[in-house]
C-alpha cells in the first residue's frame, strides 16, 4: 500500500523550516544558493499564481513541491494547453532520501491535480539529476526535449495530455 502524503498549504510559520532545508547539500547542490532560493521561495508566497506545500507523512514534514501556473512562468518550456501546471519540489530531510518518497509524493499530487482537470504537468529537473529524473520517471512523467531556461540546461517531463 502507497503511504498517504498530505500537502499542507505553506505559511509564514514555515519560512524558518523551508530556509534549513534550503542549506542542506542535497538542496543546494541543485537548486542554487539558499539566500537566493529563500528569497524567490518567501516572495512567492502570496503570489495568486503559486501554490506552495509542506509535504507531510504521518504528521512529519520532510520535503516541499510548488505548483504554478505555466502561463506566468513559462521559461523556455515552449507551448502547452491552457491551465498546464509547473511543479518544482525537494526533499528536505535527508534521511528520507533515497526511499522512494520523491516519486511518491509527486505522483500523488500530480494524480490529484489531473483528477481536477489540469490538462498537462511540466517538470524541469537539472538533466545531470539522476535522482530527480528517475524519481519523475516512476511518478509517470516523460522526457520531452532539452530545453534552456534562466537557471541553465533543463530536461523538460511532463504529464497529461
Amino acid at each position: 500500500m502507497a503511504p498517504d502524503y498530505v500537502f499542507r498549504p505553506m505559511s509564514v510559520g514555515d519560512l524558518s523550516t523551508i530556509r534549513c532545508w534550503l542549506e542542506t547539500p542535497e538542496v543546494v547542490r541543485w537548486w542554487g544558493q539558499p539566500d537566493e532560493q529563500y528569497a524567490l521561495v518567501s516572495g512567492d508566497l502570496d503570489h495568486p499564481d503559486m501554490d506552495q506545500f509542506i509535504v507531510t507523512l504521518d504528521d512529519h514534514a520532510f520535503g516541499y513541491i510548488q505548483c504554478y501556473a505555466l502561463g506566468t512562468w513559462n521559461q523556455g518550456f515552449g507551448p502547452h494547453p491552457s491551465r498546464t501546471r509547473g511543479i518544482d519540489q525537494f526533499i528536505g530531510v535527508p534521511d528520507m532520501i533515497g526511499r522512494g518518497h520523491g516519486s511518491g509524493f509527486i505522483r500523488q499530487f500530480v494524480d490529484s491535480l489531473l483528477a481536477s482537470g489540469t490538462p498537462r504537468v511540466v517538470t524541469d529537473p537539472d538533466p545531470e539529476n539522476r535522482r530527480a529524473v528517475r524519481a519523475c520517471a516512476r511518478a509517470g512523467f516523460h522526457g520531452n526535449r532539452l530545453i534552456e531556461t534562466p537557471d541553465g540546461q533543463s530536461l523538460l517531463m511532463v504529464r497529461g495530455s
